[in-house]
C-alpha cells in the first residue's frame, strides 16, 4: 500500500505487552515533585512556599508569557522547593509536596455551570487555567495552539495514531474512557469552529476504532479516518498530510496549511477540564517493556517518580537495559529513576539487555537508507556529519530544524550510527550560536 506521507518505517509494535491489561489507578505517592518546567515555553514560578498547606487541584506555579500553570497532584505540606531531574534531561526546580493522603480537593476543584453556554475565549481560559499542554510527548500550551487557530483552522485533527512501538496509553484511553476523548473534541470544536473535524486512529487499534464508530451518532459532522499502521504518522506534520494530503512548509506551522492537531489525552484533558473543573493532576502512563515484569497502564498523579511507577508494574527484571522516558523512537533515556512524572509522560519503557541495538563501532556505508526513510524529506547522513563538525550554517542551510527527531533514520541506518543524537547536539549548537 502507498505510504500517505514521505518515508517512514513500520518497526515491530510490541503493543501487545501492555495492551490488554486493564487499566488502574496507581497508589498515591508519599511524595510528589512536581516540576516547574512542564510545557514549551517559560517555567512557571512557584506561587507558594516552604510550609504552606495546599489541597489537590490548587495552583502552585505560574508565570508570564508562554506559560501555562501546574496545580497540586496530591494534598499536604510544601517541604521543598528544590532541583530535580526532568525526564527531558538536565534539571529544573520542583515544588515538593509531603501527602497527606487525605486527597482533599482546593475549592476551585468543581464543575461549572452550564460549560455548554461558554463563548471560545471562556473556554480558552478555562484551558489555560487547567494548565492543559500536548499530551502526547510535545507539550506545547493548548490554550495557545487554540487561540492562534481561531479563524485560522478548516481542519480539526484528533490525533489517536499512537504510532511509537510499545506505547498503548492512549489506546486504552479510547476503549476505556471514549465520551471523554469525544466530548473534549467537541469543546475544541466549539473553540475553533472548523469546517472538518477527524479523529485519525490506526489500524492496529481496531477495537478503538469500533467504539469510536459507535459513538459517532452522537457527534454529527465528526468523522473517523481509520490509517494504515506507519510511523511516523502520529507526528502533526505527516498526519496532516495523511488526512488531507497538505504539507506543511519547511518552518511552518499547521496553521499555516489550515490545520490544527490534538492528541486523544490533551481532548480528555480538555473534557475534565470544562465539565468537571479538574487541573491536570494526573495522566494515563504505559509501564511496559521486556525489562519491567508486569507491563501495564496506569492512572499516575503528576509528581510520581519513575520509581515508584515502575514498582508498581512489578520492578525491573534482572537484565534490565535501559529506562526510557517515552517510546524507542523519540524517549529519552533516564540516568536517575527519581525522576517525576510531567504531564507529557505518555510512558515509562523499561528495555532488556536483548533489546540493545547499538554498536561500538558505529560506521556509514553509504546505503541511502536514512534519506528514503525520512518523513521530512532531510539528508540524515550530511547532518550528522555537519553536526559533528560544528558546521552551523551548513546546518542551517540543509534545514536541521524541520528534524522531528523521529529517529526513522537511526532505526534504518544498518550502520548504527546514532544520527538523531548528533541531530540534537547539532540544534543546541545552532541555538547557542543564535544567542
Amino acid at each position: 500500500m502507498k505510504s500517505l506521507f514521505f518515508g517512514g518505517v513500520h518497526p515491530s509494535g510490541h503493543k501487545e505487552l501492555s495492551a490488554s491489561v486493564p487499566l488502574a489507578a496507581m497508589a498515591l505517592p508519599a511524595q510528589a515533585a512536581v516540576l516547574l518546567r512542564q510545557h514549551i515555553g517559560a517555567p512557571c514560578k512557584p506561587l507558594v512556599a516552604v510550609g504552606d498547606t495546599v489541597r489537590v487541584g490548587q495552583k502552585i506555579g505560574d508565570g508570564d508569557g508562554l506559560c501555562v500553570p501546574v496545580h497540586a497532584p496530591v494534598s499536604g505540606t510544601v517541604v521543598g522547593i528544590e532541583e530535580r531531574p526532568h525526564p527531558g534531561g538536565g534539571v529544573c526546580p520542583a515544588i515538593i509536596i509531603k501527602n497527606d493522603f487525605l486527597d482533599t480537593p482546593a475549592p476551585t476543584m468543581k464543575p461549572y455551570s452550564h460549560p455548554e453556554l461558554f463563548t471560545p475565549a471562556e473556554l480558552v481560559s478555562i484551558i489555560r487555567e487547567a494548565g492543559i499542554v500536548g499530551m502526547g510527548g510535545a507539550a506545547f500550551p493548548t490554550d495557545v495552539k487554540s487561540k492562534t487557530g481561531m479563524s485560522q483552522t478548516d481542519t480539526l485533527i484528533l490525533n489517536a495514531c499512537e504510532c511509537e512501538p510499545y506505547i498503548t496509553a492512549d489506546d486504552v484511553l479510547l476503549r476505556t474512557r471514549p465520551g471523554d476523548v469525544l466530548q473534549g473534541l467537541e469543546v475544541l470544536v466549539r473553540v475553533l469552529s472548523p469546517g472538518r473535524t477527524v479523529i485519525a486512529v490506526e489500524d492496529n487499534k481496531a477495537e478503538a476504532a469500533a467504539l469510536l464508530r459507535e459513538r459517532l451518532g452522537d457527534f454529527p459532522g465528526v468523522e473517523l479516518r481509520v490509517l494504515p499502521t506507519r510511523y511516523p504518522q502520529g507526528a502533526e506534520k505527516q498526519l496532516i498530510q495523511a488526512v488531507t494530503g497538505r504539507q506543511v512548509p519547511s518552518g511552518g506551522l499547521p496553521r499555516d496549511v489550515g490545520c490544527a492537531v490534538f492528541n486523544a489525552a490533551t481532548a480528555a484533558g480538555v473534557y475534565r477540564a470544562v465539565y468537571e473543573g479538574i487541573p491536570v493532576i494526573e495522566r494515563v502512563i504505559t509501564v511496559t517493556g521486556e525489562g519491567v515484569k508486569r507491563p501495564r497502564n496506569l492512572v499516575v498523579r503528576v509528581g510520581t517518580s519513575f520509581l515508584e511507577v515502575i514498582a508498581a508494574a512489578g520492578g525491573l527484571e534482572d537484565d534490565v537495559w535501559k529506562v526510557l522516558s517515552g517510546g524507542p523512537m523519540m524517549g529519552v533515556a533516564q540516568e536517575d529513576l527519581s525522576v517525576p512524572v510531567t504531564k507529557s509522560t505518555n510512558a515509562v519503557l523499561c528495555l532488556s539487555s536483548a533489546q540493545n541495538g547499538e554498536s561500538p563501532h558505529p560506521a556509514c556505508i553509504r546505503c541511502g537508507r536514512c534519506l528514503e526513510v525520512c518523513p521530512m524529506g532531510l539528508e540524515p547522513l550530511y547532518l550528522y556529519r555537519y553536526s559533528n563538525a560544528g558546521d552551523l550554517d551548513a546546518l542551517k542551510r540543509l534545514h536541521l530544524t524541520d528534524c522531528i527527531e523521529c529517529g526513522c533514520c537511526a532505526y534504518a541506518c544498518p550502520g548504527k550510527v546514532p544520527l538523531v543524537q548528533g541531530f540534537r547536539a547539532g540544534k543546541r549548537a545552532m541555538k547557542e550560536g543564535a544567542k
